[in-house]
């Protein structure tokens, strides 16, 4: 079997086998990771681009269940928002627009930017199918993990420490410490679970704790959300904006460390109703924009200005944000990450 590798971040590998199976797009995950993954379908001059497949450590799933002949087929794959450190990605130079929350998007190839507001261009890995009806892709760490079962059980011990718990290597193998921790959780959380539903809780329960590296605001609530994110400094502003966060997803809006860093955040409805804001002013449009500015009024440039609210982060590496509650009336929690 031929093999295609493809490196993203220093930690992202692919490698691609063919299977005898029925027409479908198949991904591994050979990692320590909970992975969601986005596929495109390149032909006609026309990308079909689909996501969030979820795909737990050691597991495979169908991401693409139709006839693979006459496309060109390509795949991005990023970590879940419940594990602590820096956001891990696995993709390549092929670029096609997605969204945030669970999508099905269609449009022209070859555009340079996004046709819509809130979708946001991704790095993906092209995928050599060899002409088949089925290809099995799976998606590796470096240094990879032997098996999809040692990936799970390397899967459950990076979970578990996000979860608070001191655990072993990360390796794929059995310990004490990770044995102690593992029955301390399914005792008071997952007393009867199989093995998948104890990932899930494992991952519902990690979100609670951990996070990745910077900001990342989460949609609790019913409607579509856009977030728009300001920073001050030195008689300078900036303020960028729309992020779409939809129902039940979340959205990075700065992947660095935030450190000391305060931030400045406002959130509305599609529809305009305001949900998070404040006192703070920053210029912005209703459109897509970055705008730097110095003290200027906004008017005197053209924008409008908004009230931001402020967060700091107090020295956290990351802060997760959720807005959730009913349409009008979302309370705040934010998460400070060490």
């Amino acid at each position: 079997m031929t093999r295609l590798r493809c490196i993203l971040l220093a930690v992202a590998v692919l490698v691609a086998t063919g299977l005898p199976a029925h027409a479908t797009l198949t991904l591994c995950n050979r990692t320590s990771y909970v992975l969601e993954a986005a596929t495109s379908a390149l032909g006609g001059g026309v990308a079909e681009v689909k996501g969030w497949t979820r795909i737990a450590p050691g597991d495979c799933v169908a991401a693409r269940p139709e006839s693979l002949r006459g496309r060109a087929w390509f795949v991005h794959a990023r970590s879940s928002i419940a594990h602590g450190g820096p956001a891990r990605a696995w993709g390549g130079k092929h670029f096609f627009c997605v969204r945030n929350g669970n999508f099905a998007l269609k449009w022209p190839a070859g555009k340079s930017t996004c046709p819509v507001d809130g979708d946001f261009p991704l790095g993906f890995a092209s995928i050599d199918t060899k002409g088949r009806f089925n290809w099995t892709t799976t998606l590796d760490e470096s240094p990879p993990l032997p098996t999809l079962q040692a990936a799970q059980l390397a899967g459950v011990k990076r979970l578990l420490r996000d979860n608070g718990y001191k655990v072993g290597p990360l390796d794929g193998k059995p310990d004490k410490a990770t044995g102690a921790a593992l029955a301390d959780f399914r005792k008071k959380f997952a007393p009867e679970a199989d093995n998948a539903k104890l990932i899930a809780v494992l991952e519902k329960r990690a979100r609670l704790h951990a996070g990745p590296a910077g900001l990342t605001v989460c949609n609790d609530g019913k409607l579509p959300l856009r977030v728009a994110l300001g920073k001050a400094g030195h008689s300078k502003k900036v303020a960028r904006g729309w992020w779409t966060v939809t129902p039940d997803a979340c959205a990075q809006l700065q992947t660095v460390p935030l450190g000391t860093d305060v931030v400045y955040l406002l959130a509305r409805t599609r529809k305009g109703e305001t949900v998070l804001s404040g006192p703070h002013g920053f210029c912005i449009t209703d459109t897509a924009f970055e705008i730097q500015y110095e003290q200027a009024r906004c008017s005197d440039r053209g924008y409008r200005q908004a009230g931001f609210a402020k967060f700091e982060a107090h020295g956290s590496s990351g802060v997760v944000l959720h807005l959730g509650g009913s349409a009008m009336q979302r309370p705040v929690q934010a998460e400070m990450l060490k």
